[in-house]
């Protein structure tokens, strides 16, 4: 082979192992992107979202079906209103259930979504109604410390 001709092959095939390793860290990057697209844009507020964060997965059936696109601290209701894009064609209906859980005892947060039964569904920019605030292990503690130091008073 003509040097200037294995030359030409060997830059392509690097070129084409760079753009590789450029989609490969744009996928990993952004999960959302890259052809899905977003079907259902839903809205929630919590009390208390813990350590919430964006990108957070959204689940339902222990199956991930899309991601917390934003958190924003309402000034007018001191609530947090989360919104979820969801990658997934499946239809939630108006009395479904949003909760922030934990993976395992100290693992990362995110969302469970539980469909209800009313036969109308959620439209995109719609609004979740049924929240779960997330459980805060240091709240948890502090109210079993402080059960216990009113149980240990004796009585007059």
């Amino acid at each position: 082979m003509n040097k200037s001709v294995m030359d030409t092959w060997v830059g392509l095939l690097v070129a084409a192992g760079l753009g590789a390793m450029l989609f490969l860290a744009l996928k990993v990057s952004n999960p959302a992107g890259f052809g899905d697209e977003p079907s259902l844009i839903l809205n929630a507020s919590f009390n208390n979202i813990g350590g919430l964060k964006v990108n957070a997965p959204v689940k339902s059936s222990g199956v991930v079906i899309g991601r917390v696109n934003r958190i924003q601290f309402n000034p007018k209701t001191h609530q947090a209103d989360v919104t979820l894009t969801l990658n997934t064609t499946a239809a939630f209906s108006t009395d479904t259930s949003a909760e922030i859980l934990t993976s395992g005892l100290l693992g990362e947060q995110y969302i469970g979504l539980a469909t209800g039964a009313e036969a109308t569904n959620l439209k995109s920019g719609g609004r979740i109604q049924y929240v779960s605030d997330a459980l805060v292990l240091e709240q948890l503690i502090s109210q079993l410390i402080m059960n216990k130091a009113a149980d240990a008073k004796p009585s007059p």
